[in-house]
């Protein structure tokens, strides 16, 4: 009854993912998973229950993503804990996470001891995804965020991947050596002019800093392509997501750094190029 009362509530405030969020909000609020909410679908909610699941209501209907409620996010199939300093992981960048082991597979390097980084790491949601794939690799996350990195690291701890994961705070590269096999980045893409447009899940809950790209949306990759242009392995990849129109953007800025393209950018599941990478070539 809660549920279907909850979803009846968020469509009519014209939340498109009513149903999914009302399962996750009564679940929480409940501790239960989906079978538990089925087989007690008929039973009376104590005080308490009601007093959460209310307020996780109210919070939702504010704008509130329910992965901020919950204080949780899946990512490539891992449970990552959320903090005010990081990014909520979104799908479209399981395609950085896709993309990159697609090229660390064609050069048969899934057995070999790579060395990964991750700029600006937030939660480290792709490193740690990385590093749940390549068993023998040892990965660096960055961040200028300390409170971000602490979130990364209690991350890394809970999935069991602490002992092959470093984090330290930096701005993107700068505080890295070389060589690396693998630099993987999401970095703020969003026009200073385009967030107020965002919406208000995005524009009230995520960190301006993980989402302001400068003026043209390009201030980050200028940076941190530069940076990791000096920190390749011969025949290493840099594998970055990008904002919708940006790939040609970032293609010019890599071949400026010296990388040859490794392949045409990659797109999301709605189409739309959604990873550039480029690859420095033995001399």
């Amino acid at each position: 009854m809660a549920r279907r009362a909850l979803t009846a509530h968020l469509n009519a405030a014209q939340i498109d993912s009513a149903e999914l969020d009302a399962r996750l909000l009564v679940g929480a609020a409940l501790g239960l998973d989906l079978t538990g909410m089925i087989s007690s679908a008929n039973r009376a909610l104590t005080s308490g229950e009601s007093e959460r699941l209310e307020t996780f209501a109210q919070r939702r209907l504010a704008g509130e993503p329910v992965a901020r409620i919950l204080g949780m996010k899946e990512f490539w199939g891992l449970p990552l804990k959320l903090s005010a300093a990081t990014l909520v992981p979104r799908p479209d960048t399981e395609t950085v996470v896709e993309h990159a082991l697609e090229l660390v597979r064609a050069d048969g390097a899934t057995d070999r001891p790579l060395r990964i980084a991750d700029l600006g790491t937030g939660t480290g949601a792709i490193l740690l995804a990385l590093l749940s794939e390549l068993r023998n690799a040892q990965g660096f996350g960055t961040d200028i965020s300390t409170e971000a990195l602490t979130t990364a690291r209690e991350n890394a701890t809970q999935l069991g991947l602490a002992d092959r994961a470093t984090f330290l705070a930096c701005d993107y590269a700068s505080g890295l050596t070389g060589p690396f096999d693998l630099i993987v980045s999401n970095p703020p893409y969003i026009r200073s002019a385009d967030i107020a447009d965002l919406a208000i899940e995005v524009r009230e809950h995520d960190p301006r800093a993980a989402l302001d790209g400068g003026a043209d949306g390009l201030d980050a990759y200028r940076a941190l392509i530069s940076q990791s242009a000096g920190l390749m392995a011969a025949n290493g990849a840099l594998v970055v997501e990008v904002g919708q129109g940006q790939s040609g953007d970032v293609e010019v800025l890599m071949m400026a750094a010296g990388l040859s393209p490794a392949g045409p950018p990659k797109t999301d599941l709605a189409g739309i190029p959604r990873v550039v990478s480029g690859r420095r070539l033995p001399r």
